[in-house]
């Protein structure tokens, strides 16, 4: 049966320039103006998984993203690899969300679009890398999870789900009923790059911006979501300063290796 799938993606810092973030002395915030932005590669990974999906037993696959204006850039790219349509969460009333506040969004979008069957998401993202928007979004939505995925099998007539989800010493296999939320590991595909034909189509798809009225009028109070809605609170951010001392050992490589020794065994002393 057709698939009606929802894919939650984030447009995050290039974690190739993670060394350009620098801080602000004088207000103690993150400074990432000299950082180009991407889609969370872990997200590409989710929606490859829902393109696939969609191509055995049809359906759409909608791209939802929560963000500023310049978020449309991800789900520019979303169409282009081969979303059905995006859709755009864009609210003052958003900003400063930690990631129950995020969930909490993110949950009255998905209801503000309708039924789906099943949200694949990224299972982290490259800059906050907490892992917990998935499980968050699921229990809003009144859905079981599984996070940490590397293999989603469907039953044939699409209304189960039996994945692989990996833990320390191997994977557990998890059967799920749809509607589901699953979060996924880079290792379950390798994504496709949008093409020529597909950058061309996607000017023709739909992105459709949704403010917080439509949030509100799926039973979300304002006061669950942007800052007020955080019960995350930052008491300060610092920059750690290492000091490392170089010694250079000489001698012969037996006499180097005595030497050594016994320095590591009065270090591992104090």
């Amino acid at each position: 049966m057709p698939l009606n799938i929802v894919v939650c993606i984030k447009q995050v810092p290039d974690p190739e320039f993670f060394d350009k973030i620098t801080l602000d002395s004088s207000t103690g915030t993150i400074q990432r103006n000299a950082v180009p932005v991407i889609t969370n590669p872990l997200d590409r990974h989710a929606l490859e998984e829902a393109l696939r999906i969609r191509e055995k037993f049809g359906g759409s696959v909608t791209a939802v993203t929560m963000g500023p204006l310049q978020a449309r850039k991800s789900l520019d790219d979303a169409l282009a690899m081969g979303a059905d349509r995006g859709v755009l969460l864009c609210d003052q009333t958003f900003a400063g969300a930690d990631t129950l506040a995020t969930a909490c969004v993110l949950s009255g979008g998905i209801r503000f679009l309708g039924p789906f069957d099943l949200i694949i998401c990224g299972n982290e993202t490259a800059d906050g890398a907490t892992a917990q928007v998935p499980a968050q979004l699921a229990e809003m939505l009144d859905t079981p999870h599984v996070t940490s995925v590397r293999k989603i099998d469907l039953s044939e007539d699409g209304s189960k789900a039996l994945v692989e989800r990996m833990v320390e010493d191997g994977f557990l296999r998890v059967e799920l009923v749809l509607p589901a939320v699953i979060a996924v590991l880079k290792n379950i595909n390798t994504y496709r790059l949008p093409t020529v034909m597909g950058i061309m189509e996607a000017s023709g798809k739909e992105i459709l911006e949704l403010h917080c009225p439509a949030c509100e009028s799926v039973g979300i109070d304002l006061g669950d979501l942007g800052s007020r809605g955080s019960p995350t609170r930052f008491a300060g951010i610092f920059e750690a300063q290492q000091v490392r001392t170089v010694e250079m050992i000489s001698g012969e490589p037996k006499d180097i290796v005595v030497t050594l020794i016994k320095k590591l065994h009065h270090l591992d002393a104090l």
